[in-house]
């Protein structure tokens, strides 16, 4: 399988299970999801079910969720407007051809002089240019209309609007993407840990042995329990380390038992300080749950880390990466077998539902906190003060996305 199609195999399951958190609780909340897009520009292919319409686009560097009542939406039809009508049985409007890319067969050409596809659901104008007479058609609550790009999707009436549903509900559909992707992470690492099995740690036990290294030289058996090693004592396996790097090269002294037996050798560890032991390793189901967890936060507190420097001054942006750097990560990461690749999968989820949180007006984090905000001030702010806000946050994003790509680019030559 080439790298670019690990690429995309990556990058679509984040971007799926990341707006597919978004989308679920949108539909439980009442909010009408227009279109659920992979992928950003140019729709490649589209279909449509259940009131939402699926995108796939040509550029990988995200997707969304498009909720009706979005600011970003544009619905307004002005005066003058040519646009094509299908209606049902009943003369009610079923579809609106807003697009020169499409037809609708037995679609009623009209000029319009009045549109709301939001309140009262009519559409008023002069049907097949007969301008003597001004008509009024009703339009289905569930219409779709044809936008000028050919995307068909569901009219965005004032009941199904993101903004109209209650607060608590808003800011849950802002973190549930975030939140699919910490749930994915974990799911990813529990299964690693039930298939692999679980490093345990906390014992003096030690698993297997590497094939012709100094503790295989020396004698070492699989599943030993060190005692101690050039004389301190071993309660841990996380303790072996320390002890080895003050002997690197030099003969020490280690004594072990298996099943009763005591073994006194002589073992001179590597001059990385290893000896080439492993760690016991748990089947234990109780044991992969836990595992998870920990492995998630363990992923999520190197990244706090390097957020943490952001603010503190001690930054680069070798610290980031954008659509290059995790191309070729992904490549690194599929070098070194599935494993390390399913791995990287979890790391990067992680990774992408923290950054989402972080509170920039364009990500969810900054949706979060002009939903905090209106929770506080007991009223949402100004339509055209958040829509100013976000178009900030924007072109904050923006730049650092080019500024993180060139820097991907130039570290790659």
């Amino acid at each position: 399988m080439t790298t670019i199609i690990q690429f995309l195999i990556v990058f679509v399951i984040l971007v799926l299970v990341h707006e597919f958190g978004h989308f679920i609780f949108a539909k439980w909340s009442g909010i009408l999801v227009r279109e659920f897009s992979i992928g950003m520009g140019p729709k490649l292919v589209a279909w449509h079910r259940h009131h939402t319409t699926y995108t796939l686009r040509l550029l990988p560097l995200g997707g969304y969720v498009r909720m009706a009542g979005w600011q970003d939406e544009d619905d307004e039809i002005k005066p003058g407007t040519m646009l094509a009508i299908e209606t049902n049985g009943q003369g009610v409007v079923s579809r609106i051809n807003l697009s020169q890319k499409t037809t609708l067969q037995g679609g009623i050409p009209v000029q319009v002089d009045h549109v709301d596809l939001v309140h009262a659901l009519e559409i008023s104008g002069y049907a097949n240019g007969d301008e003597s007479e001004l008509k009024t058609w009703r339009v289905d609550h569930d219409a779709t209309i044809i936008e000028e790009d050919g995307t068909e999707v569901v009219i965005a009436p004032e009941d199904v609007q993101f903004q109209n549903a209650k607060l608590w509900k808003r800011m849950l559909v802002n973190f549930a993407g975030p939140l699919n992707n910490f749930l994915l992470a974990i799911v990813v690492f529990i299964g690693l840990g039930l298939a692999n099995g679980v490093a345990v740690t906390n014992t003096n036990q030690i698993g297997q042995i590497q094939p012709n290294s100094p503790a295989a030289v020396a004698g070492l058996k699989a599943n030993s329990h060190l005692q101690t090693i050039a004389g301190q004592k071993v309660k841990a396996f996380d303790d072996i380390g320390p002890i080895l790097a003050k002997h690197k090269e030099e003969p020490i002294k280690v004594v072990a038992i298996k099943a009763g037996v005591t073994q006194h050798l002589t073992i001179t560890p590597s001059k990385q300080g290893t000896i080439g032991v492993y760690a016991a390793v748990s089947h234990n189901p109780l044991g992969a749950i836990k595992y998870g967890f920990t492995a998630s936060w363990g992923v999520a507190s190197s990244i706090f880390h390097v957020l943490g420097q952001m603010v503190t001054g001690h930054f680069s942006l070798n610290q980031l990466a954008g659509p290059v750097g995790i191309y070729t990560m992904t490549a690194s990461a599929a070098k070194a077998g599935i494993a390390s690749l399913v791995v990287f999968l979890a790391a990067l989820s992680v990774n992408l539902g923290i950054m989402n949180l972080i509170p920039i007006p364009v990500l969810d984090g900054g949706k979060l906190l002009l939903n905090l905000i209106e929770l506080i001030r007991r009223k949402p702010l100004k339509q055209e003060h958040e829509s100013m806000v976000t178009l900030i946050g924007a072109g904050i994003m923006f730049a650092l996305i080019i500024a993180v790509t060139i820097n991907d680019i130039m570290r790659s030559f």
